[in-house]
């Protein structure tokens, strides 16, 4: 059965700031603890990823999807479908991204998951309540995290 969360979270952080952390899919096991590899299998006329393999620990379990990418509201939203999986036969969902006050942006994340394997109610609305707490919090941190200082030298 599917199941649709959508969670809101202001970041310290421009929109543009935001995206390009969202946007900069090889980076993801630096900040996301639960995406163990990622890997880009095509990318756009732009140079941008638009169908990128993730291996993710989730539900318990080690997974693997292939999510495509849509640019077309670029920088203020990132979208995707799942068009490959192993315990999930639908993974889609996006990111928005609007300014809000003193340099700081919304960003209001949508999923739709729809598992291959039965699981009890409870247990995935607490795993989909993780993925996204777990997500947006980790982003949190990685945008607003200090600028590294470099040592003298």
């Amino acid at each position: 059965m599917e199941e649709q969360v959508t969670e809101r979270m202001i970041i310290r952080g421009t929109p543009d700031e935001c995206y390009g952390v969202l946007t900069a899919f090889e980076r993801y096991p630096e900040w996301a603890a639960d995406i163990k590899s990622v890997s880009i299998d095509e990318r756009d006329s732009q140079g941008r990823a638009s169908r990128v393999t993730f291996r993710a620990a989730a539900f318990g379990r080690s997974t693997s999807y292939t999510l495509l990418y849509e640019y077309g509201a670029a920088p203020f939203e990132l979208s995707w479908v799942q068009v490959d999986g192993d315990i999930t036969r639908r993974l889609d969902g996006s990111y928005q991204l609007a300014s809000s006050d003193d340099d700081s942006t919304e960003i209001v994340y949508h999923l739709v998951v729809d598992l291959k394997v039965p699981l009890p109610g409870f247990v995935k609305r607490r795993a989909e309540s993780r993925i996204m707490g777990t997500a947006l919090r980790e982003l949190k941190a990685w945008v607003e995290r200090p600028p590294a200082t470099s040592m003298p030298g």
